[in-house]
């Protein structure tokens, strides 16, 4: 595999994640549920206040929805990564696919999470834009990267080295 083939997905991957997380955060789709599960708590607290409460907990039906979509599609972007990365292997493909997942959680957690969402106004809840300490929790952000972000990345990873072997 190509070092450089598989630097340039990195960039790539990353413009695509970044495109997708502005997306989701335009007009009123930062109101759905499975946007919302991903403000800290106090944030949630503060915006239910003045809005009607919804569920945002891991296990309600939109929110697992979301993340379900997200695993296919980065399985179906981390797979055309691996395949034009060179990888023939279950191995190959899943630690291509895991390192990719994993730079894309610390690329957002520490520039999206923590310089974008916590400075950007449009990323601001309607009804919580006084509340600046708490869009700036760095440890909020780093927690759910390390989990269940890391267990979130096995999951297309595992798909993609599987894929791998029956594609090659």
């Amino acid at each position: 595999m190509s070092i450089w083939v598989i630097l340039i997905e990195i960039a790539v991957f990353s413009a695509i994640f970044t495109a997708i997380v502005f997306f989701a955060a335009g007009g009123d789709r930062k109101h759905s549920p499975a946007a919302i599960h991903n403000y800290p708590p106090d944030i949630q607290e503060e915006y239910f206040k003045t809005h009607e409460r919804i569920d945002v907990s891991y296990k309600s039906k939109n929110v697992i929805l979301t993340k379900g979509f997200g695993v296919l599609l980065f399985t179906c972007i981390l797979l055309a990564c691996s395949l034009i990365a060179g990888a023939k292997t279950f191995r190959q493909g899943f630690l291509l696919t895991f390192g990719l997942m994993v730079w894309i959680g610390i690329y957002d957690t520490c520039f999206l999470d923590w310089v974008l969402f916590a400075n950007l106004p449009m990323f601001r809840l309607e009804g919580t834009e006084h509340m600046e300490e708490a869009y700036h929790q760095k440890w909020f952000h780093a927690k759910g990267m390390l989990f269940p972000g890391i267990i979130f990345a096995l999951i297309p990873a595992a798909l993609v080295g599987w894929l791998v072997t029956l594609i090659r």
